[in-house]
């Protein structure tokens, strides 16, 4: 499932060609999503502006002047793609957008790719599109301020489960998965099966900075190429060939020499290194 770094990888490449850019009408060749799509929600926002391209967690929002705008989740195999409108559909576009706007952007079409249909393509005609109800119990952005060591802290007193569960609950922290938080885990190192409760304020701190860096440096080389990711462009991500423990099983850690492990968590794999993650 694409996580945070691929979403604000899609968020920067669609940020310039579209920004400004006017609705010009829209085509839904498959409304069958994780919840079908509403085509008449979507036919009423044609010939609205595009004010900002935005991100919440996993969520990407196309926000329309005066309000309103669209929010798109990737699902598993979602993704958003920009073609000139001549280009031959694929069998699984299932949303087509056209644009009115100077220069390429009148021969430019946006898809909404998904071969799994486990994605979003959610519409809102009026209000602030990141108060959505889908985003109101999402927890802090890890670039926030608000996503402090205190604030860990605070969310993780007396818990008993394991500290990757808890990074991975989207009402804690937005926009975590499997991927960036076996990645930030072995970073800060910190044990998987921790429990939560248990760990330290100078713990929570090397926590706390590795989600901020991995995640960093993962949109900094556009995001994790794992399973077809491409961001709007068509371009691969490039972060798999510095990941640490993610998919290294049998193989020997990067910082210890230790063998990383491969364990099941709430019915996902978590890859760490029990060497020197403790």
């Amino acid at each position: 499932m694409p996580e945070l770094p691929e979403v604000e990888t899609i968020r920067r490449s669609l940020q310039e060609p579209l920004e400004g850019a006017r609705l010009l009408s829209v085509q839904v060749r498959d409304r069958r999503l994780r919840r079908p799509i509403a085509v008449a929600a979507l036919e009423r926002l044609n010939g609205r502006q595009i004010a900002d391209i935005g991100r919440r967690g996993k969520y990407l929002l196309l926000h329309l002047v005066g309000g309103g705008g669209l929010l798109i989740h990737l699902g598993m195999s979602g993704r958003v793609v920009l073609v000139p409108r001549d280009t031959v559909l694929d069998l699984h576009d299932h949303v087509c957008w056209q644009f009115e706007g100077d220069g390429a952007r009148c021969g430019v079409e946006m898809r909404f790719r998904d071969p799994r249909r486990f994605g979003l393509v959610l519409s809102r005609a009026t209000g602030d599109l990141g108060e959505h109800p889908l985003l109101a119990s999402l927890g802090p952005e890890p670039f926030d301020a608000a996503f402090s060591v205190d604030y860990l802290r605070e969310r993780a007193a007396r818990s008993r489960r394991p500290v990757k569960n808890m990074l991975m609950d989207a009402s804690v922290v937005a926009g975590l998965g499997n991927i960036y938080v076996c990645e930030v885990l072995w970073a800060a190192g910190v044990n998987p099966k921790t429990q939560a409760g248990r760990i330290s304020p100078a713990r929570w701190a090397r926590v706390r900075e590795a989600t901020i860096e991995v995640l960093a440096g993962a949109i900094d080389q556009g995001g994790t190429t794992l399973n077809d990711f491409r961001d709007p462009s068509g371009e691969m991500g490039y972060f798999q060939v510095r990941l640490q423990a993610y998919g290294r099983e049998a193989q020997p850690c990067l910082r210890c020499g230790s063998s990383i492990r491969r364990i099941s968590q709430s019915g996902r794999s978590t890859f760490y290194c029990p060497g020197c993650q403790h």
